[in-house]
């Protein structure tokens, strides 16, 4: 990670008098000082602008949430180093500077856009987050991933904007349940993975698995397992033996790895896949998109699917 020591120490003062740092015992979104709220989040409290107007994102939850809360941040980071910001959201990051990956952040970068409001998580920059709160008020939710739904619940509480959260909330909560109901009853649904060494039968614990949970659809025993997933090898792709799978790759390294399984005398035998009933999704949308943009457009493709 860059450090911008030099950028940092000029921006710490005028951030304490903006601030930026932690105050003891306030409610989440309650009224700070004029012109700022207090909002309790994974490291503690922080005092936010009312109405910010220059918000960085550090992930693409945190990218994903503010977007669908109808705020386009100045600036995001990219999956993959010299990347582009995620593709299933190409068009509304028009002119989102990127600002890194989220594991090489580019701080000078950050600073320079001069942002009123930082979000970002524990899991990805907790060890960061004294030099990000020393260029802006900066917000964090405690977990990705699975905890997608809470993190949109955190955007909107540090944007102003919680009751469009719960209403985004409810919206996709009706449709999850409306796209689980067209699939027969009992249906099962293996989600595969390819991420070069290793197959990935995701499970309960994780951004897709909400989404299946929320709709009601069931899981192979396989893919009811504690974490996000379970590495299989090549020999055992058997596992993932749900009446419906749906598969993508990561990476380059990925690629390699799906093409040499599908390509292998085990993968036709799935009963999914014999019977027509695998499907290629993008890997950008389905593993890696976690939030409700991202939820949204899986349940459509989803939906889809229910009779073939």
């Amino acid at each position: 990670m860059r450090r911008l020591m030099s950028v940092l120490a000029g921006t710490v003062l005028a951030c304490s008098l903006a601030a930026c740092g932690s105050s003891a015992d306030a409610p989440a979104g309650s009224a700070g000082a004029s012109g700022t709220r207090t909002v309790t989040h994974a490291m503690g409290t922080t005092e936010v602008p009312t109405a910010p107007q220059r918000v960085v994102v550090l992930d693409t939850g945190e990218l994903d949430s503010v977007l669908a809360l109808g705020v386009t941040p100045v600036g995001a980071t990219s999956p993959v180093a010299n990347g582009p910001l995620p593709s299933y959201l190409a068009d509304r990051t028009a002119g989102v500077t990127n600002i890194g990956t989220q594991s090489d952040l580019n701080l000078e970068t950050i600073a320079g856009l001069k942002p009123d409001l930082i979000l970002s998580n524990k899991v990805r920059h907790e060890d960061l987050y004294p030099q990000l709160s020393g260029i802006a008020p900066t917000v964090f939710a405690e977990r990705v991933g699975v905890a997608w739904r809470e993190n949109l619940q955190v955007a909107g509480q540090a944007l102003g904007r919680e009751a469009e959260a719960e209403r985004i909330l409810a919206d996709y909560r009706a449709k999850a349940k409306e796209v689980g109901a067209t699939f027969a009853p009992g249906t099962t649904i293996s989600m595969v993975r390819f991420t070069g060494g290793s197959v990935r039968l995701y499970g309960e614990d994780s951004f897709i698995g909400t989404i299946l949970a929320d709709a009601g659809l069931a899981r192979p025993a396989s893919q009811r397992v504690p974490g996000t997933f379970a590495e299989v090898s090549a020999e055992q792709i058997g596992q993932a033996d749900g009446d419906r799978l749906f598969f993508a790759s990561y990476g380059e390294a990925g690629g390699k790895d799906k093409a040499s399984v599908l390509g292998g005398p085990l993968w036709p035998g799935i009963p999914a896949v014999a019977q027509g009933r695998a499907h290629e999704v993008s890997d950008d949308l389905w593993y890696s998109g976690i939030g409700p943009i991202a939820a949204d457009k899986v349940l459509d493709e989803l939906g889809t699917h229910a009779t073939a």
